[in-house]
């Protein structure tokens, strides 16, 4: 084993290097959320060097064993060293790494780390590997590094790709958030919408009145669509929550966003930020909030919607979009969570959705005062359908309410 150690320690950290290279490799041909897709995509970049690393630990117990009896105090001491060493890897990875720089470097570093360790324990064995290893090691990051990431940003919450439309005007692109596009802009024209879910949202928006909001908060942000949108067709001051600190940037420096006075950026989690908003601020607030297809749980319960609502003046709006399939099981949880909220809730939605015959995006409403279904219509120019009152209840049926103690929005989501 005092010999295997510095080989194996260089095979692991080549294959630490490699690992995001060979899921660039293999990624596009197994994409999607299935848990087979996700399970496959995860053994391609964890197996190899799992599967090498794995062997340390019994090697470095075998050299130090004298006797069976000390058996005990040898593995339990490797044991805590290696259960220290998870939780160390484990929070200066998610807290300190993944914020400072994409998993590419991270996996250079860690790989360079192990290639050198095994190369100096080579030395004391005799073996006076360090040169081939490094030389090894060099190949291996220009190999990983030639093969193109698949995003033209890794920001810490998401592989984020710029990417042009199909349409008329070339100056229309899209944000691609993890494979998932999440907003689309026309850089020279503000007042474009160019997805059914945003022109619906708008819809339910404009049923208010024809002069448009005037002070609107956004849960979330990403590529400023709709902040642009109010502020150049309604004069609307604008105040995003925003988690992710680089999706400002990158759309203002990709997707034509020209910040001002107008448009306040908050970075953080948008549970937190919006209780440091005053009370009774804006007469719009806008649910555009996702990771994935999937709204972040703990901005849909009761207890964030009082905390939307606590933001609003009274008989303000809170437009919220969201995405789920048949059966429909969060889409309806929702809906009955804003009925716990609000008095006055509706439904948008292209009516093969709203029978369950497929799925996509639904906008949902609510507000203190009438959300009219036929104001809502008159503005609707995609043909979705508007429901509301005993007919939303009797689409909601009996499905429970989102607390903050009971909201399993994964688990009640259903993808296609």
């Amino acid at each position: 084993p005092n010999k295997l150690l510095g080989p194996v320690l260089i095979v692991g950290g080549v294959l630490a290097v490699v690992s995001p290279a060979l899921v660039y490799v293999v990624g596009p041909s197994a994409a999607g959320e299935s848990p087979i897709s996700i399970v496959f995509l995860a053994a391609v970049g964890f197996f190899l060097p799992g599967a090498v690393l794995s062997a340390v630990t019994p090697m470095v117990a075998k050299a130090l064993l004298a006797t069976l009896d000390e058996t005990g105090s040898v593995v339990g001491q490797l044991s805590a060293i290696g259960t220290a060493g998870a939780l160390f890897g484990t929070f200066i990875t998610g807290f300190v790494l993944i914020a400072a720089m994409p998993s590419q470097p991270i996996t250079w570093v860690v790989g360079a780390i192990l290639v050198l360790l095994g190369g100096f324990h080579t030395i004391q064995t005799g073996q006076r590997l360090i040169v081939t290893s490094l030389v090894i090691l060099a190949l291996s990051v220009v190999g990983s590094a030639a093969i193109a990431a698949p995003c033209d940003y890794e920001t810490a919450y998401s592989c984020a790709l710029i990417a042009d439309r199909i349409d008329d005007d070339d100056s229309v692109k899209a944000l691609v958030l993890d494979t998932f596009v999440n907003s689309v802009v026309d850089i020279d024209d503000p007042t474009y919408l160019g997805t059914r879910y945003s022109r619906a949202l708008d819809a339910v928006v404009s049923s208010r009145g024809p002069e448009g909001p005037r002070s609107v908060v956004y849960i979330g942000g990403a590529g400023m669509t709709l902040p642009r949108y109010y502020h150049a067709t309604a004069g609307s001051l604008a105040v995003v929550l925003e988690l992710d600190e680089a999706l400002p940037e990158i759309a203002e420096r990709d997707l034509g966003l020209e910040p001002g006075p107008w448009l306040k950026v908050m970075i953080g989690d948008a549970r937190l930020t919006l209780r440091g908003l005053a009370e009774g601020q804006f007469d719009v607030a806008v649910g555009v909030a996702c990771s994935g297809r999937s709204v972040p749980w703990h901005l849909t319960t009761v207890e964030f919607l009082e905390d939307i609502e606590a933001v609003l003046e009274p008989g303000g709006l809170y437009v919220m979009n969201l995405i789920d399939h048949p059966p429909l099981g969060f889409a309806k949880a929702e809906v009955a969570t804003l009925l716990e909220v609000f008095d006055h809730v509706v439904v948008v939605a292209p009516q093969q959705l709203l029978d369950g015959e497929r799925g996509g995006n639904y906008i949902v409403a609510g507000s203190n005062e009438p959300i009219e279904p036929a104001a809502v219509a008159a503005h609707l120019v995609d043909g979705e359908s508007v429901i509301a009152d005993g007919e939303l209840e009797a689409w909601v049926g009996g499905a429970p309410s989102l607390t903050d103690s009971y909201a399993p929005v994964d688990q009640l989501l259903s993808r296609p």
